[in-house]
């Protein structure tokens, strides 16, 4: 198969997928994201990769770079401000294995912002139109952006930048439905996703506050997105995807998650986390996982302040096991916040 003809084949994917997990730096690892992918996402994207060369072969990013027996299409997302090194740096992951690249215009942070990467390049409009001709003519894969609605509420120009992005070629978009100056607060607001995704031809993705089957039903229908991208909604609940797509095709909710087939996921978690880190990094990496799945549990925020004293890989692994054996003893289905809202209405 030659390159162009691999690449409409990749581009032709792009158009079927419906639920993404978002990129999520320091979260979305190879573990997380074959986790994801065991229950239903369709398609997930590496954690975000600085283009700095110099930082290509420290630990954090070949970490991050590491796809090795991943199922799915390898999409690694790279940020920067820089045209030249992002070009260079998406030559150089796809010649790592890489089959999309995404380019980062959406985070929020400070580190990130501070270096005019990530958000912040939206407040540049010819420096954005650079970047996006530049990394789209220096790869033969597809090259996908995911941004934000603008700078603030005085300077939302997505309409600038989405017309900016098909005129370059990218093959799909994914809009977080806030400003860079929201961060996270507030709630975010679709009204703009759906003038985008009217105007442009390619896949558009909405993301933004999306964290049950119910909200992300109503999303894909006020946005008319061809899918959406689920990130912090994931976050101790990978069974989400699953849920999503069976409300999606049902209008219900699926059979409640028996409890002990959640424990035998976030045990095997645990398991794949310490695996691919190691020991120590396992461990550290591990505690955010185990207090995000244990959020809804009564005891869960003692227990988390206890298990977070442990360094030990196999202790934290026994010590959390039997935490989860004496809960099963209390619940038989697994507790989340949208199961419990439909109850009570």
């Amino acid at each position: 198969m030659n390159k162009v003809n691999h690449k409409s084949e990749i581009i032709e994917q792009l158009k079927h997928f419906r639920l993404i997990l978002s990129p999520m730096a320091g979260i979305t690892d190879k573990p997380f994201r074959q986790l994801a992918k065991q229950h239903g996402a369709d398609y997930t994207v590496s954690e975000m990769l600085t283009s700095d060369p110099t930082l290509q072969n420290t630990r954090k990013t070949t970490q991050r770079s590491d796809h090795s027996g991943e199922q799915g299409l390898i999409a690694v997302q790279i940020a920067g401000s820089d045209p030249a090194q992002l070009a260079a740096a998406a030559q150089f992951h796809v010649g790592q294995g890489a089959q999309i690249i995404d380019i980062n215009m959406g985070c929020p942070a400070k580190k990130v912002c501070n270096v005019l990467a990530g958000s912040a390049l939206l407040q540049n409009e010819k420096l954005v139109d650079d970047i996006l001709n530049a990394v789209v003519q220096a790869v033969d894969v597809p090259v996908t952006l995911k941004t934000r609605l603008g700078w603030d509420d005085e300077h939302k120009n997505i309409m600038t930048i989405a017309k900016m992005a098909e005129r370059a070629g990218i093959a799909a978009l994914a809009i977080h439905g806030r400003t860079r100056t929201q961060m996270y607060k507030g709630e975010a607001q679709y009204d703009l996703i759906r003038q985008v995704k009217q105007e442009l031809p390619i896949p558009v993705w909405a993301n933004g506050d999306i964290a049950s089957p119910q909200k992300a039903a109503q999303v894909l229908a006020d946005t008319g997105a061809d899918g959406i991208l689920i990130g912090r909604g994931a976050q101790g609940n990978p069974w989400i995807f699953g849920d999503v797509k069976f409300y999606l095709e049902t209008g219900t909710l699926p059979p409640p998650l028996p409890f002990q087939a959640a424990c035998d996921t976030i045990l095997a978690h645990l398991r794949a986390m310490h695996d691919f880190y190691g020991e120590v990094g396992g461990v550290r990496i591990a505690r955010k996982h185990i207090g995000w799945y244990l959020a809804n549990l009564p005891d869960g925020e003692d227990f988390r302040k206890q298990i977070n004293k442990i360094d030990h890989a196999n202790q934290q692994f026994d010590t959390l096991a039997e935490f989860l054996r004496q809960q099963s003893e209390q619940f038989e289905f697994w507790q989340r916040d949208y199961f419990q809202a439909a109850h009570l209405t």
